[in-house]
């Protein structure tokens, strides 16, 4: 039996050396460590009453004990809190600091102390190697009992999501995503404080906004009672973030719709306009990009860039104008507002959402490739050879398209939250204008949950950037193995 568990721990390829190696890696975090023994809790309290009955025949308490006194009866806790006087005050003359005797006999204590803890600890580990003995320790009790296989079955199922985690973080890459994904789901839960906090410190009173002027305090009182305005701060804010958790975000304060439907209508509709104006952007401006910086000063560089200017300085709104009185009025060749059945009404909202996306990508994208074409790696490479087309694609751009990725993410999430405008000109019911509507009842249900699903969608966006930037960068992918 002896030999056969030894086989399993020492083989890396075992399931049970995996989980004892990553479990005893995950130690040396501390939220992790909290987190293992919350999820494994019924195995954790078992393996703490038998960590218990092994402690009554550890030495390590008592041979703990025995060589502090005799530490202390030779008096080395006494010279080391003389060394470290002499230290401090030698320090104090020669920096010329103003410090009482009791702050540097209080400081000579402490660190006396701690030099002296540290001392005796190592002094023990000495004698328990000589003695061919080993300190007890919860965390190697559990080690040892997880590589017997016997264990390992029959705590499987009560310690399932402890072994979840543990898989799920020996896996360098599941690791990463699952990190993000917790930082996501934390940064939602601050979104939706921040926002509900905003909204309920607003002067604007719903109830008497949506009832009138010749609202009565009864009618008011009335209104805050069912849609629960008249409880707490506290209150409040946990029936939100349980609405928005539960996908229940309640009913709308005006015309009594489910805003959860609401949100379902408009904001993919609002998703679809983005991702064309980013599809469109990224077609375009990369190109764009990687021509005029392959071409720098030229009148390819010099047009391009003019234009990429221009696309930045235009407002949307006016652009969208210009549009529709051009392209749907004067021309008749687009619809000038927004239809689903028809694809063409979708094109102009498209390009006007998407012109400032294009030039931004296309200016970032030419100054990262002019930044990377001039390193040594590239210079190396020429040197071997290799074609311009070849130094250029395999080499430079996938380099260069490392700040160019942050660069969309975070345009990406400004297209999704500043989509409102050009939705209002080309009278598109979406998610942007949707929330500019509620927000000056302010109807708390509709605009919290359209601002949490564009912040939900903006936290998937950016974690699908993350694990682009591992897939350009190998160096990202090393960190990530080493992690």
């Amino acid at each position: 039996m002896a030999a056969v568990t030894k086989d399993y721990t020492n083989n890396p390829y075992s399931l049970i050396y995996k989980i004892s190696h990553t479990y005893n890696k995950m130690q040396h975090r501390p939220m992790y460590r909290y987190l293992l023994f919350i999820l494994g809790l019924p195995i954790n309290l078992f393996v703490l009453f038998f960590y218990f009955y092994k402690k009554k025949n550890d030495s390590y308490s008592s041979i703990y004990a025995k060589t502090k006194d005799e530490l202390l009866q030779d008096g080395i806790k006494d010279r080391i809190y003389l060394e470290l006087s002499e230290q401090l005050l030698r320090k104090q003359a020669f920096f010329k600091q103003k410090k009482s005797a009791h702050e540097i006999d209080k400081k000579a204590k402490k660190q006396a102390e701690e030099q002296f803890q540290k001392m005796v600890h190592e002094k023990t580990q000495e004698l328990l190697v000589l003695q061919g003995k080993e300190r007890i320790t919860f965390k190697d009790t559990l080690l040892s009992l997880m590589s017997h296989p016997l264990f390992l079955i029959l705590s499987f199922v009560p310690g399932l999501p402890m072994y979840l985690l543990i898989l799920l973080y020996s896996n360098p890459y599941t690791k990463y995503i699952f990190e993000r994904l917790v930082m996501s789901v934390l940064v939602i839960i601050g979104v939706a404080i921040l926002v509900f906090t905003i909204l309920y410190l607003s002067p604007f009173d719903p109830a008497a906004n949506i009832i009138g002027e010749t609202a009565t305090k009864e009618q008011i009182a009335a209104f805050n009672s069912i849609y629960g305005l008249d409880q707490s701060y506290l209150s409040q804010l946990w029936n939100a973030i349980k609405g928005i958790a539960t996908f229940d975000l309640g009913t709308s304060f005006t015309g009594n719709e489910e805003v959860s439907s609401a949100i379902a209508r408009k904001f993919p509709i609002t998703l679809t306009l983005a991702l064309i104006s980013l599809v469109m952007a990224i077609v375009i401006a990369i190109p764009i990009g990687i021509i005029s910086a392959t071409k720098p000063n030229s009148f390819f560089d010099y047009t391009f860039m003019f234009i990429a200017l221009i696309g930045l300085s235009i407002p949307n709104f006016w652009q969208g104008l210009i549009f529709i009185l051009n392209f749907s009025i004067k021309w008749q060749w687009l619809p000038a507002t927004y239809s689903p059945q028809n694809w063409l009404s979708i094109i102009m909202p498209a390009v006007v959402l998407g012109t400032a996306l294009t030039a931004s990508i296309a200016r970032m994208m030419r100054s990262s490739t002019l930044e990377v074409i001039n390193e040594d790696y590239i210079i190396t490479a020429r040197s071997k050879g290799l074609s311009q087309r070849q130094v250029l694609w395999k080499h430079a751009v996938n380099n260069a398209m490392i700040p160019v990725i942050t660069v969309i993410g975070l345009l990406f999430g400004g297209m999704l939250g500043g989509a409102a405008v050009t939705e209002k000109v080309f009278n598109i019911s979406g998610i942007g204008s949707y929330i500019v509507d509620k927000q000056f009842i302010p109807d708390i249900p509709s605009i919290m949950g359209g601002v949490v699903y564009i912040a939900i969608t903006i936290s998937l966006v950016n974690l699908f950037i993350d694990i682009l930037y591992a897939f350009f960068d190998p160096r990202i992918r090393s960190k990530m193995k080493h992690y």
